[in-house]
Formats: C-alpha cells, structure tokens, sequence
C-alpha cells in the first residue's frame, strides 16, 4: 500500500479522499493547519499539523491542495527530501524564481514536481506545438458572475448587476495567475506546458450567460491549428472551481505509480 499525504483539508481534499479512500491501494495523511479544527472523515489515517511530523510519516507522494501560499513554503523542502510534490495551485509557479527553484529542489531530491491538466486538457498537444517557432497559445476562460464575487465587488460591483459578458482581464498568463489565484491557475499550466508564461495570451470574461466554467484554448503554428473548448460543471461546494479538478488530481496520482503512461 502506498503512502499518500496531502496538504489541505478542504473541498478538493474530501472530494479526492472520497475516490482514493474507495481501494486498498492508499493509506492516506493530511496536513491541517495548527490552528484549524478539523475531524478526520472515513479513508483518511492520519492527521498532521507538522510538516517535519508527516515528512517523518515517509510519504510516498504528497499532493498540495491548500493554495498558492502551500506551494512556496512546503514544495522545495518535500522535493529535497526525495518525495514527489504533485501541485493543485499552479498559479503559484508563475513566480518564476520559485519555479526555478523547486524545479533544482526536485534535482537535488531525485524526483519530481508533478503538474496535473487540472480543469483542462489537450496539453500534450500544447507541449508538442510549442516545440515549432513560431507558435502561438491564448486561453480565454468564461466563469458566471458568482466565481467573481470579491473580485467584482473589489471594483465596486455587484454580481447580480452584471447582465451581459464583461472582461475582466487582458494580458500574460504570469499577471493572470498571480492577480487571480483562486481563479486561474489553468492559465499557469497551460503556459508551463506551452509557449511560457509571458507569451500565453489571456483573457477573463465575466458571463451571466456562460453555463458553467468555460475554457477555450487556442493553438496556431507550423505544425497547424487547435482550438478546444471545455465547458465544466462548478464544484459543489466552490464555484470558482471545476468540478473535474478533483479527478485530475486522482488521476495524476494513480498514474504516477501505474507501470503503463498514457497522454
């Protein structure tokens, strides 16, 4: 049985927990803050508010679902250790001194910094494209209203005032993920795995009308033209989240230690 911690006791963590805990494969440890009150649910063993306390539990993988802030205080510390760090909050390696840094961590531990497709896919296609000169990669993602709350009323305006398509942002994929880290962290993996954070075109449209939380993903270059548009379920219990990114993060665990790599 293989060892899995993860960082986070929120939605994402239950919802993969409820997926994980269903075989035999995984025996499951999370890392709560200190001050958090939080009562271990059924699949989950162990509870830690300690990261040198679950280091010691010799963790086979350790999935961060806990935020941008996560990432830059516990990654490079599990990656020098030796174990994989798989990160849910991607946007907060459009820091690019972070990137880089944990980038060497991983080398100096002998393993890896894993980035699943989260809530889109097609990026082995991005990844093959972008190795042409020339080749160019824009997102534009389509929430409704009620993933933009704080940010619509930090500009003075109320949701339910919003009755047509409004754009919220225009720029570079490192701005985007930065600017909006519980919203775009797509953007950041798209860039990663395509034409880089500061040659990825975003935009972000707020729309009463939008069905749920669309991604369209736009490729051109040598190798020809892609254009693939995912239109996702909001989580239950977040909003500003696909429902699928849960899933992702299953599915990019159980893959790392399948013998067989698909896509």
């Amino acid at each position: 049985m293989r060892k899995l911690a993860i960082i986070g006791v929120g939605n994402i963590c239950r919802q993969m927990v409820e997926v994980l805990a269903q075989g035999d494969q995984f025996s499951i440890a999370v890392l709560k803050r200190p001050s958090a009150a939080f009562t271990a649910g059924p699949g989950i063993g162990t509870v830690f508010a300690d990261i040198d306390d679950l280091l010691a539990w010799k963790p086979d993988l350790i999935a961060e679902a806990a935020g941008q802030a996560a990432v830059s205080q516990y990654a490079a510390t599990c990656l020098r250790q030796g174990i994989p760090f798989l990160v849910s909050s991607v946007g907060a390696l459009a820091d690019e001194n972070l990137y880089k840094a944990l980038c060497q961590a991983a080398q100096d531990g002998n393993t890896r910094l894993l980035i699943p497709s989260g809530a889109i896919g097609g990026l082995d296609y991005v990844r093959s494209a972008a190795m042409f000169d020339g080749a160019q990669v824009t997102y534009e993602s389509r929430k409704p209203p009620s993933a933009w709350v704080p940010e619509l009323a930090a500009l003075g305006i109320e949701p339910t005032h919003v009755t047509e398509p409004l754009e919220l942002f225009a720029g570079m994929a490192d701005e985007a993920a930065t600017r909006y880290p519980k919203n775009l962290n797509v953007a950041a993996t798209l860039a990663l795995a395509g034409v880089g954070m500061r040659n990825t075109k975003v935009r972000v449209i707020v729309d009463p009308n939008a069905p749920g939380n669309l991604h369209t993903i736009k490729v051109d270059g040598p190798a020809g033209s892609f254009e693939l548009t995912i239109a996702n379920k909001p989580s239950p219990d977040n909003p500003k989240t696909s429902w699928i990114v849960s899933r992702s993060l299953v599915v990019s665990i159980r893959r790392y230690f399948e013998p067989c790599w698909v896509g």
